[in-house]
């Protein structure tokens, strides 16, 4: 499937060139904005149907309930979680910056779950979410993503997959080789970063 996610970013203008504050606070020149993607329900219910399909069936248990990180996960996990057929909740960053349920979503000890996002780079989120759940009880089977940014190389704890991998350049803002070139940084995503 990685060749042709990565083609349908490319197709639909999400794959960007250029200088980009991402989430995490790395600097890159590569962008991926799953938005422009998920803003076709088609291509969303695909790449759902997808990352559901290939999430790790282990020991005869289904996930219960996907949860997302909003705002990159809102889209694709609930489109997992269609394909599923399971209950989709999602976290949302509290005053502190915490990752927390909110809504009057509820987590039930013992219940199986999913944890979906857009694009991985660092996995911060996805491995907030996750230890939230983890604290209340709750089985993470497994964490999915329609991109990797990381080459494979996070580590969530639990079992990961992804439509497609790339090894895309990060660097912290001191080490960015486009900042000593004096070109301009852009935050593109859903949540600004100092």
């Amino acid at each position: 499937m990685s060749d042709s996610t990565l083609q349908t970013f490319r197709e639909t203008g999400a794959y960007l060139k250029g200088h980009f504050r991402l989430t995490s606070g790395l600097h890159s020149g590569e962008y991926l904005q799953s938005a422009l993607v998920l803003q076709h329900p088609d291509l969303a219910q695909r790449l759902g149907r997808a990352l559901a399909e290939s999430m790790p069936k282990g020991q005869g248990s289904i996930a219960q309930i996907v949860v997302s990180p909003a705002l990159g996960g809102l889209i694709i996990g609930h489109e997992v979680a269609r394909a599923l057929g399971a209950r989709f909740l999602f976290t949302e960053r509290d005053p502190a910056g915490k990752m927390s349920l909110r809504r009057g979503f509820v987590l039930t000890p013992g219940e199986t779950a999913v944890v979906v996002e857009d694009v991985v780079t660092t996995g911060g989120s996805t491995r907030e979410v996750i230890e939230l759940l983890q604290a209340a009880g709750v089985q993470v089977l497994a964490a999915g993503s329609i991109i990797d940014r990381s080459g494979g190389r996070v580590d969530l704890g639990v079992p990961r997959v992804a439509l497609a991998t790339l090894d895309a350049v990060s660097w912290t803002p001191e080490e960015c080789p486009l900042c000593k070139q004096g070109l301009p940084v852009v935050k593109p995503g859903s949540r600004a970063t100092a």
